[in-house]
C-alpha cells in the first residue's frame, strides 16, 4: 500500500481512533474499578464501625472500653493499615494495630448516629480511608458522646487498581486487533467500488468496454454516469474535429487537382520555372492535405474496432504489387491467420499500405512481410533489401514530410502517418537497420478477444 493513498490514510486514521478509544476506555474503566473498590471498602469499613459500636462497654471501673472488638485479625497486627479509634471528651480508646498513634480526625460536626467519610492521615503519614459516627451514649455506659472511626490504608485501594488495570491490558489489546482488523476489512469493503470503476476504466481505455455502465453504489454512481458523459462528449467533439478536417482536405484536393493541371499545361508551354515552383508550393499543400485526410479517418476512439491482420496485409500487398515499383519485386509474406489486432480495418490497411509502398519503392528486389503475437501486441514487420538509412537519421524519417531519398514520388508523409496511426492505437513504429535493409516494425495492440473472432 503506498503511502499516499486512500486506503492508507483510512486505515491510519480508523487505526488510531481505535487505540486512543482503547486507552480512554482502559483510563475509564480502572477509574471505575477504583471507585468501585473504595466503596466496598467503604461499605466494610461501616460494617466493622458497627462491630466496635456494637462491643462498648464498660469495665470494673466503670469506664468506658470496647469489650468486644471486631474479629478481624489486622486490629491486632501494630500498624497493620486497619484501625479503629473510640474518643469522648475524657477517654481515648483505640486498636493495638494503632500502637501508640492517635488518628487526626478533621473537624467535623455530626449528628447524632450520621456517617461520614473522610480522607485521613495515619501512621506514618499513609493516606487512609476513614469512616466515623458520632454517638450518644446510654446512662449506663456515662451518657456521653463518643466519636467512633474506622480507617483502612488507602493504598489497598491503588494496588487493586493497578492489578486490575494489568489483567486488562490483554483484553483490550486483543479487542484492538480485532477492531483494527476490522477497520481494514470495512475500508476494503468500501473502497472496492473504487476499485471496481478504476477497472472499469481500464477496460474504456483499452477498448473492452465503451462505457462505464450503472451497475456502482449510489455513492459512486454520479461519478460514473458524469465520466460516461465526459466520454459521450468527447466522441461527439472527436467525430465533429474529423469531419471539419475531411471536409477542409476535401475542399482543397480539388484546387490542388486543378493546381496540376495548370502546371502540365505551364511546363507544354515552356514556363518551366514557373511550373516548378507552383509544383513545389503545391506539393507542400498537397502534403498537409494527405496528413489530414490520414488523420481524419483515423478511428482510435472505436473499443470493438478488430482487425485480422493476415487479410489486411493480403488485401495491401495484392494492391502494391501491381504498381510500377511493386511488379519489379519479389513479394514473401508470412503471418498467423487468426492474429486479430485491435485497430480499424482502415487504419491497419492505410498504415501498412505507406509502409509496404515505401518497401517496394526502396527494395533492391526482395520485400518480406510477416507478423507475429504475444499475449498483448501484434508486431508487423515490413523489411526491404534495398540501402537501408543510416541510424542517426532514423529520426528524420519518422518525422513530418522527412525525405532521404530526394526522389520526386511520394509526399514523404509515409512513415510519419503510420507512427501516427500506430500511436493512436496505442502502438508504435520502430526502424530497425540492423541486418541491412530497412525493417518498418509496426506494433498494436492484440484484441481483448483475440482468436475467438
Amino acid at each position: 500500500m503506498k503511502t499516499g493513498s486512500l486506503r492508507v490514510r483510512l486505515f491510519a486514521a480508523g487505526a488510531v481512533s481505535v487505540i486512543a478509544a482503547l486507552m480512554l476506555s482502559a483510563l475509564g474503566l480502572t477509574l471505575l474499578f477504583q471507585n468501585h473498590v473504595e466503596r466496598r471498602i467503604e461499605a466494610e469499613l461501616e460494617v466493622q464501625l458497627e462491630q466496635v459500636l456494637a462491643g462498648l462497654g464498660s469495665d470494673a471501673d466503670g469506664r468506658l472500653s470496647v469489650a468486644k472488638a471486631p474479629a478481624d485479625p489486622r486490629f491486632g497486627r501494630p500498624l497493620s493499615g486497619l484501625y479503629w479509634q473510640v474518643a469522648t471528651g475524657r477517654a481515648l480508646l483505640r486498636s493495638r494495630s494503632l500502637w501508640d498513634q492517635k488518628l487526626a480526625l478533621p473537624d467535623d460536626e455530626l449528628a447524632d448516629g450520621s456517617v461520614h467519610r473522610h480522607h485521613i492521615a495515619g501512621p506514618n503519614g499513609v493516606d487512609l480511608i476513614a469512616v466515623e459516627r458520632s454517638v450518644t451514649l446510654p446512662e449506663r455506659l456515662g451518657a456521653g458522646t463518643v466519636r467512633v472511626v474506622v480507617a483502612q490504608n488507602a493504598n489497598d485501594v491503588a494496588v487493586a487498581s493497578r492489578a486490575f488495570a494489568v489483567d486488562l491490558v490483554p483484553y483490550l489489546a486483543l479487542l484492538g486487533v480485532f477492531l483494527v482488523g476490522a477497520a481494514y476489512a470495512q475500508i476494503t469493503v468500501g473502497l472496492r467500488p473504487l476499485v471496481a470503476l478504476r477497472e472499469r476504466l481500464t477496460d474504456v481505455r483499452t477498448g473492452k468496454e465503451n462505457r462505464l455502465g450503472q451497475g456502482f453504489p449510489d455513492e459512486i454512481r454520479p461519478l460514473a454516469v458524469e465520466l460516461d458523459a465526459l466520454l459521450e462528449a468527447r466522441e461527439e467533439q472527436i467525430a465533429r474535429a474529423r469531419a471539419r478536417a475531411a471536409d477542409l482536405a476535401h475542399g482543397l484536393k480539388t484546387p490542388l487537382q486543378v493546381l496540376a493541371g495548370d502546371i502540365e499545361r505551364l511546363k507544354s508551354k515552356g514556363e518551366t520555372a514557373i511550373a516548378e515552383e507552383i509544383e513545389h508550393v503545391a506539393g507542400t499543400m498537397r502534403r498537409h492535405v494527405d496528413r489530414q485526410l490520414a488523420r481524419a479517418r483515423m478511428a482510435a476512439d472505436n473499443p470493438d474496432a478488430a482487425t485480422r491482420v493476415h487479410e489486411t496485409i493480403s488485401r495491401v500487398v495484392a494492391v502494391v504489387s501491381r504498381t510500377p515499383d511493386g511488379a519489379r519485386r519479389q513479394w514473401k509474406t508470412g503471418a498467423d491467420g487468426d492474429l486479430v489486432a485491435r485497430i480499424d480495418p482502415d487504419d491497419l490497411a492505410e498504415a501498412l499500405g505507406n509502409l509496404i509502398e515505401n518497401a517496394a519503392r526502396h527494395a533492391s528486389g526482395v520485400v518480406e512481410i510477416s507478423a507475429r503475437s504475444n499475449d498483448t501486441d501484434i508486431t508487423v514487420i515490413v523489411k526491404d533489401d534495398g540501402a537501408g538509412i543510416p541510424s542517426a537519421e532514423i529520426e528524420t524519417a519518422l518525422s513530418r514530410g522527412g525525405r532521404l531519398d530526394g526522389m520526386p514520388s511520394g509526399t514523404g508523409l509515409g512513415l510519419a502517418i503510420a507512427s501516427e496511426i500506430a500511436e493512436a492505437w496505442g502502438g508504435r513504429l520502430e526502424l530497425d537497420t540492423a541486418h541491412g535493409g530497412l525493417a518498418a516494425i509496426f506494433t498494436v495492440p492484440a484484441h481483448a478477444y483475440g482468436r475467438s473472432m
